[in-house]
């Protein structure tokens, strides 16, 4: 099947490409990035080796008519505009939050401007989506955190109240993105860990709690502390829940290897 990247000169656009590179069944044909266009893949990602020679391309839409599938890996809202010009029978898969949120009101709320829309949520590990992004043309990718904390609340819905979940993360620097920012550079992370848009403000608290109700059927509720950590990528998630009623380690540790 040949394959799209459009905005593949991020963080997210590269490990997508690692990620290609390495599948049988995927050739990508067409990679495009506006601030590079023109530029050497590896000149970006120097790690690509799988692309040596090959340049980012600027967006034209009709040069993704020849893909079965193509991958979006854009800004925050900027995806809506894009789709619009593609061929209308290309599979896609959008790696930004556009189409995560069923509620458009807290689309409004949390990232602003007008809501695009819903598609199949791109999470397989939860009860029920395998089969249903099998059948999808148009699926929106999991965002960051929500994966980590979704994930690993989603299998204590039986035995734990997931109505007062509480969670501290920690995440790193990638996960803003490459756009160079004071906060972020090397002498300002290193040796410290800080939180940042909590008390509800995070993006990412009503993807979670979508997705949570999605897999249990249970109205959750996420009380999030985002920290960031001196190191370039990873999540570690701390969740607190309160037991529905006692239970054994032995027995809690056989929910999560069940789930």
């Amino acid at each position: 099947m040949k394959i799209g990247v459009i905005g593949a000169s991020g963080y997210a656009g590269g490990e997508l490409l690692r990620l290609l590179a390495g599948h049988p069944e995927f050739e990508v044909c067409c990679v495009t990035a506006h601030s590079n266009a023109g530029e050497l893949i590896t000149s970006v990602h120097p790690q690509l080796t799988a692309y040596k020679g090959r340049k980012f391309s600027a967006f034209n839409a009709s040069d993704f008519d020849c893909c079965g599938l193509v991958f979006l890996a854009l800004p925050h809202g900027e995806s809506a505009a894009v789709i619009a010009t593609l061929n209308s029978k290309i599979k896609i898969v959008d790696l930004g939050a556009d189409y995560r949120l069923e509620d458009s009101a807290k689309w409004e709320k949390y990232y602003g401007g007008v809501h695009a829309g819903t598609w199949t949520y791109g999470a397989p590990e939860i009860p029920g989506a395998r089969a249903a992004i099998a059948k999808s043309t148009r699926v929106a990718n999991p965002g960051c955190y929500a994966t980590a904390i979704a994930l690993g609340t989603a299998p204590a819905a039986g035995i734990a109240d997931i109505s007062d979940v509480v969670v501290v993360a920690a995440s790193g620097t990638t996960g803003a993105g490459r756009s160079a920012k004071i906060n972020l550079i090397a002498s300002e992370v290193m040796g410290s860990l800080t939180s940042y848009k909590f008390g509800g403000v995070h993006q990412h608290t009503p993807e979670i709690e979508e997705a949570l109700n999605r897999a249990t059927g249970v109205s959750a509720k996420i009380s999030f502390t985002p920290i960031l950590a001196p190191m370039p990528r990873g999540i570690l998630a701390t969740i607190t829940m309160k037991l529905n009623s006692g239970i054994s380690s032995e027995a809690a540790h056989k929910v999560y290897e069940d789930a």
